[in-house]
């Protein structure tokens, strides 16, 4: 069985995909998490985005290995799991996700770890893109000041001191930048269910969806 998560930065999907994996009993896939892995392998081997032949080099040559709860990822044997969350990497991932050659390696690798499994699998293209055919779709939003709110105590506890101000312009951009992209955007499934997490905290979003799954068995 495939659960697919998307939705808007800062909306809650990561801690909500954990939750209802771990709730259910599920894998747990991060797609996120993967790209940040590419964004990051490509700026530390100072690799230009628009240099195509070394990045599909880098893609064929680098294995991102985490564990199936989501608790770490490595890239080539190397723990990335908190460089990952730093603002450099925040701030060229969607830059990264938005070029063909690292989606659809990022797609193939997403098909191949979930085959023959039962998986919540959170991103912003999985109900559209990577899996169309999952059993259920949910799709998650919040206000901009609710999601500016819970960016910034997550980069707090990760180390990264930002300002709300900066954090509601950067949040802006993301989602332009994931919305108008031309390879998978970041849009609504016609078929999923939207959760609007604003003003409802994450043990209820998370019972929200593993009630409303649980209901079809």
């Amino acid at each position: 069985m495939i659960i697919a998560i998307d939705g808007l930065a800062g909306s809650g999907k990561s801690s909500t995909a954990k939750g209802v994996a771990k709730k259910l009993g599920f894998f747990y896939l991060d797609t996120g998490a993967m790209y940040r892995a590419v964004t990051f392998g490509l700026i530390k081997s100072s690799i230009k985005f628009d240099e195509f032949e070394k990045i599909e080099n880098f893609l064929d040559n680098s294995r991102i290995n985490f564990n199936l709860d989501g608790s770490t990822i490595n890239l080539n044997g190397r723990n990335i799991t908190n460089e990952i969350r730093k603002n450099l990497v925040t701030l060229n991932v969607s830059e990264v996700s938005s070029l063909k050659l690292v989606r659809k390696k990022m797609v193939y690798l997403q098909k191949k770890i979930v085959e023959n499994k039962n998986f919540v699998v959170e991103g912003r293209d999985i109900g559209t893109t990577v899996f169309p055919k999952a059993d259920f779709k949910f799709f998650l939003k919040a206000n901009i000041k609710q999601r500016s709110i819970r960016r910034k105590n997550q980069n707090f506890k990760q180390g990264n001191d930002n300002n709300i101000n900066e954090i509601t312009s950067e949040l802006k951009y993301r989602d332009k930048k994931d919305s108008s992209r031309e390879i998978s955007p970041l849009v609504k499934a016609k078929d999923a269910i939207t959760i609007d997490t604003s003003n409802i905290t994450l043990n209820d979003q998370i019972s929200l969806i593993c009630n409303y799954i649980n209901s079809f068995n």
